[in-house]
C-alpha cells in the first residue's frame, strides 16, 4: 500500500497485528511509525508496553519473545523491529544470528494484544524469502517510497486537512516548486501557512510564495534555469541571494555541476527511451526532479551539457588554484553563459 492509502485504513479502524514498513523515503517511515505507536498507545503507556529492538545489535527472536508477553498495566503492547536487514537481499554486515524459524512462526499466527512493527528502510524487499512472501501476506504493508506529483498533492490535502485548512490548486503546486517536494520540509511549512490563515480557511499560492523558504536545491535550479533560457539577470539574482545567505561561492559551483550533470544523465536515459519512475529509480532521484529536468533538457543538445560540465570544471580548477577569485567566477559565468542564445530555442 502507498503512504496515503495505509493513514486512510488506520484513521478509519483498528490497528492492523503486523505491520511492515519498507523505502527509502525516511519521513513517510518515521511519520507512519509515530502514527501507529501513539494510535496504539497513550504516553504514558509507551513508558510501559512499547519495546525497540536494533536487528544490528540484537537477535530477532528476543523481539519475538517480547511480541508474546502480556501487556502491563494496559489492553496492548508494541513491539519495533528496526533494521530489520533479513526482510533485503543485503549482508548483514554486523553479521547478528537471527532465529527467522520464531519470526516466520509469530508472523503465521501473531499474538492478539500486540502490534508487531517491521522496519526494514531499503529500497527493495527480497521478494523469493519465504519470510517476506509471508509477512506480504499477513501484514498490512506500506512502501516508502517518494511520492509522484500526484500522490504528492493528495499527501498535502491530508497533511492540511489535519492542520484545519484546505490548499488551492496553485498553492499545492507552489509548496511542492519551492520545496523541492522534500516531505519533511513540507510537512514544518503547512503548519507554518496554517498557522498564517487560521483554521477553515484556505491556504492560497500568494501565502505560499511570501512565507516559503525556497530550498537551496530549488534555488540551484533556478539559477540553472537562467542559464537555460539565457535569462542572465533571473541566475544573478539568485547567486547574490546565496551569498548574502552565505553560501560559499564553490558550495555554489558544486551544485551547478551536480544540476548540469543531472541534466546530462537524465537527457542521455530518456533517449534511452526511459520513462520518469525509471529514470527516477536508475539515478537515485526524486521523481518530481527528474520531471523538472526533463523539462530543461529540451532546450540543450548533448554537446552543449557537455560543454557546460568542462567549463565548470574548468572553473572549479582556476578557483582553487588561486587562478581566479571564486565570487567573480561564478559570476562571470552566469552572464556570459546566461546572455547567449540558446541552442534550439
Amino acid at each position: 500500500m502507498s503512504y496515503v492509502k495505509v493513514l486512510q485504513e488506520l484513521n478509519k479502524g483498528e490497528l492492523a497485528p503486523l505491520y511492515l514498513l519498507y523505502g527509502t523515503e525516511t519521513y513517510l517511515l518515521e511519520d507512519m511509525l509515530h502514527r501507529i505507536i501513539s494510535k496504539g498507545l497513550s504516553a504514558e503507556e509507551q513508558d510501559f508496553n512499547l519495546s525497540k529492538f536494533d536487528m544490528a545489535e540484537n537477535p530477532v527472536e528476543i523481539a519475538v519473545e517480547e511480541a508474546y508477553t502480556f501487556p502491563f498495566m494496559g489492553e496492548r503492547r508494541v513491539v519495533l523491529i528496526k533494521d530489520a536487514i533479513f526482510f533485503s537481499g543485503q549482508k548483514d554486515p554486523k553479521k547478528v544470528e537471527h532465529d527467522l524459524t520464531k519470526l516466520v512462526s509469530y508472523i503465521e499466527k501473531p499474538a492478539p494484544e500486540t502490534v508487531l512493527i517491521v522496519l526494514a528502510p531499503y529500497e527493495k524487499l527480497d521478494d523469493r524469502k519465504k519470510i517476506v512472501k509471508l509477512m506480504k501476506k499477513q501484514a498490512t504493508v506500506m512502501e516508502a517510497r517518494p511520492l509522484v506529483e500526484k500522490e504528492l498533492r493528495q499527501w498535502i490535502q491530508a497533511k492540511a486537512k489535519e492542520e484545519k485548512v484546505v490548499f488551492n490548486d496553485g498553492a499545492e503546486q507552489e509548496l511542492i516548486t519551492l520545496t523541492a517536494a522534500n516531505l519533511m520540509q513540507m510537512a514544518s511549512e503547512i503548519k507554518k501557512l496554517a498557522l498564517h490563515v487560521g483554521e477553515n480557511n484556505e491556504v492560497l499560492k500568494e501565502h505560499v510564495s511570501s512565507l516559503v523558504v525556497r530550498s537551496l536545491e530549488q534555488d540551484i535550479f533556478v539559477l540553472v534555469d537562467g542559464v537555460v533560457k539565457g535569462q542572465a539577470h533571473q541566475s544573478l539574482k539568485i547567486f547574490k541571494d546565496l551569498i548574502k545567505q552565505k553560501e560559499p561561492p564553490l558550495r555554489i559551483l558544486a551544485m551547478m555541476v551536480r544540476q548540469f550533470r543531472i541534466l546530462y544523465q537524465v537527457k542521455q536515459l530518456a533517449q534511452q527511451g526511459y520513462g520518469e519512475k525509471m529514470i527516477a529509480s536508475q539515478l537515485k532521484l526524486h521523481p518530481y526532479v527528474v520531471k523538472l529536468a526533463l523539462k530543461q533538457v529540451q532546450r540543450f543538445k548533448d554537446e552543449e551539457l557537455l560543454s557546460y560540465l568542462d567549463q565548470l570544471a574548468e572553473l572549479d580548477f582556476r578557483i582553487k588554484t588561486g587562478k581566479m577569485n571564486d565570487a567573480l567566477g561564478v559570476e562571470l559565468f552566469l552572464i556570459q553563459r546566461g546572455t547567449k542564445i540558446r541552442i534550439g530555442k
